[in-house]
């Protein structure tokens, strides 16, 4: 078996529906059940994988990585497993500062669980100090920091090994030296409120082309995770199930070919010809 760990920045907002509302809002994002941390169900990262292949290339492996289509669905599986995009930094608007990339102590852990179990042993090891529900670390210096309404005393701390690890989930220019301006570590439990509360919800309208006023219920309110926001999510590949298929390295390789240097984007989620979804996808490592 092959692995292989992605990183998928996210370049605008990203909306993958859950399929039923919540409270006030009409179509909300999808999240974990045990966490409420928002992500992209692993379905909905295959489909766009496979959307993806299938409208730049017309190659047979296309069955052999992603299955056969729902009528010939029992003459094979297919060979690529994909895991859900997880969330790793969270932008949240700040009254110090444009914005803060924000994660916290179980998010990172997690993230070295998956990573090991993606054959990436050389990731260094990150040491964080607990933390209480007014506290926070940063590169920086020590200040007062506001996230959303909440005022945190960021205390400065060496978090070199651990913006070494996340600056390999993305390779746009400069993004350590962005991190170490912008990194903050949240107790576990405010950055499960955050993530809940500090999403983008926007109201929505359609209008009547003829009156050009609202039609008549058309107003719904919409979540989304926003731009800047940093996922990643693990693959897997066996051989090919078909018989006298390829290696598992070579389905693997078919899947990466998705992601050239020119343009290695994939579009998540819903609202795709508003603009919704742009991800850059950035290879970690592994085995």
């Amino acid at each position: 078996m092959k692995h292989q760990m992605l990183g998928l920045f996210a370049e605008t907002a990203i909306h993958a529906g859950a399929g039923k509302s919540v409270g006030v809002i009409d179509l909300p994002i999808q999240r974990e059940a045990t966490t409420g941390w928002p992500c992209v169900f692993g379905s909905a990262v295959k489909g766009a994988l496979r959307a993806k292949a299938e409208s730049t290339d017309n190659g047979s492996w296309i069955t052999e990585v992603f299955g056969p289509d729902t009528r010939n669905a029992s003459d094979h599986a297919g060979a690529l497993m994909v895991g859900d995009a997880r969330l790793l930094l969270l932008p949240i608007r700040s009254l110090t500062t444009h914005f803060k990339w924000v994660c916290s102590p179980a998010v990172l852990q997690r993230m070295l669980a998956d990573a090991r179990r993606a054959g990436l042993p050389d990731l260094p090891e990150v040491s964080l100090p607990e933390l209480g529900a007014e506290e926070a670390l940063q590169a920086a210096a020590d200040e007062l920091v506001y996230l959303e309404e909440y005022r945190f005393n960021a205390k400065s701390h060496d978090l070199s090994s651990l913006i070494t690890v996340l600056a390999r989930f993305s390779d746009q220019p400069d993004f350590a030296a962005q991190l170490q301006k912008q990194l903050m570590v949240v107790n576990d439990n405010i950055f499960a409120h955050l993530a809940s509360h500090a999403t983008p919800v926007a109201p929505h309208i359609a209008i009547d082309n003829k009156s050009k006023t609202v039609k008549d219920g058309a107003l719904w309110y919409e979540e989304t995770l926003p731009a800047q926001t940093l996922l990643y999510t693990v693959l897997a590949a066996n051989r090919s199930r078909k018989v006298g298929g390829e290696n598992a390295e070579q389905m693997m390789a078919h899947t990466l070919s998705l992601f050239p240097q020119e343009a290695p984007y994939v579009q998540l989620g819903g609202n795709e010809t508003v603009g919704m979804g742009w991800c850059r996808v950035t290879r970690v490592g592994g085995v």
